[in-house]
């Protein structure tokens, strides 16, 4: 269970943490990048990566013309916002 307010910024929540959510949104890790996660929806699938200074969202898989999206998000926008912003899709 994550012990920070859903309304704290990204960059307060330790490694554990995020990845302890990252998980519970349905996420796995990527075992030989371990800064990359993968998920997958019934309309679309995202790879997430842990980058220095953002986290970095590619939507893929979108449609039939395999179209992808990507999506940057600074640590500073709180966890909730994060949520709402990459798992509502593209």
């Amino acid at each position: 269970m994550i012990s920070l307010p859903a309304e704290t910024p990204l960059y307060n929540h330790p490694l554990p943490e995020i990845e302890r959510w990252l998980i519970e949104q349905g996420c796995q890790q990527n075992r030989s990048q371990l800064h990359c996660w993968y998920v997958k929806r019934d309309t679309w699938e995202a790879e997430i990566a842990l980058e220095i200074d953002q986290l970095m969202v590619r939507y893929f898989n979108m449609d039939e013309e395999g179209r992808e999206l990507q999506r940057a998000f600074k640590y500073s926008l709180s966890r909730q916002d994060v949520e709402d912003a990459v798992f509502s899709g593209p």
